[in-house]
């Protein structure tokens, strides 16, 4: 069985961005990682996902508000302390307008009519992993960030959501102001056990 380094090469290479240049993104490519999100599982198959790609200027600046507010009354507070300083400087930049300076932020929601509540998570998130993926595989950069649904009325109201479909998350796309360097993680063998919690998994 082989498998496609392409693939592994993208997954190994994702990370999120919250610095974007003023370079253009064509409609073509949001309509590549927009496709590729649809491609993700939903439960039930009801595909719930909604997605409204926002490029006015003042729309991205309300919803980079909401941002800002969220970070500045909850955020911070919460996570000063609990990130390293470096992440933190990173965070805080993002939520207070690095991020909404991108220039495309795409809205996901979740049509409740076509699901069950419960089931959000597990439709939406999954299409959004899609979403990231196909990103860094056409060469934008990326991020998941749910701070702006800390007020999903306002934010509904920002991009006309109806009151059954609710926002579940913001993703800024955008080319990278810089190359972003390989991620940060710990080997997935470090929190992988064999058969029983606390029994390693080992590989010959």
């Amino acid at each position: 069985m082989s498998a496609d380094p392409g693939f592994f090469t993208v997954v190994d290479a994702q990370r999120a961005c919250r610095e974007f240049s003023d370079a253009p993104v064509p409609d073509a490519l949001i309509d590549r990682v927009l496709d590729a999100a649809t491609h993700a599982p939903s439960a039930e198959n009801r595909q719930p996902w909604e997605f409204v790609v926002v490029r006015d200027p003042q729309r991205r600046a309300r919803i980079g508000d909401l941002m800002r507010r969220a970070w500045e009354q909850h955020g911070r507070e919460h996570s000063v302390g609990r990130l390293s300083p470096e992440l933190f400087t990173a965070v805080d930049r993002g939520a207070t307008g690095s991020i909404s300076a991108a220039p495309v932020l795409v809205v996901a929601a979740a049509d409740t009519t076509r699901c069950l509540p419960v089931t959000v998570p597990s439709s939406i998130f999954p299409a959004l992993q899609n979403l990231l993926l196909a990103a860094g595989a056409v060469g934008l950069g990326s991020a998941l960030t749910t701070i702006a649904t800390a007020f999903a009325d306002e934010l509904r109201t920002v991009v006309g959501l109806p009151e059954a479909v609710i926002p579940v998350a913001v993703v800024p796309l955008g080319v990278p102001a810089r190359p972003l360097g390989p991620p940060r993680r710990e080997p997935f063998a470090a929190h992988t056990h064999r058969d029983h919690y606390g029994t390693p998994w080992t590989t010959p």
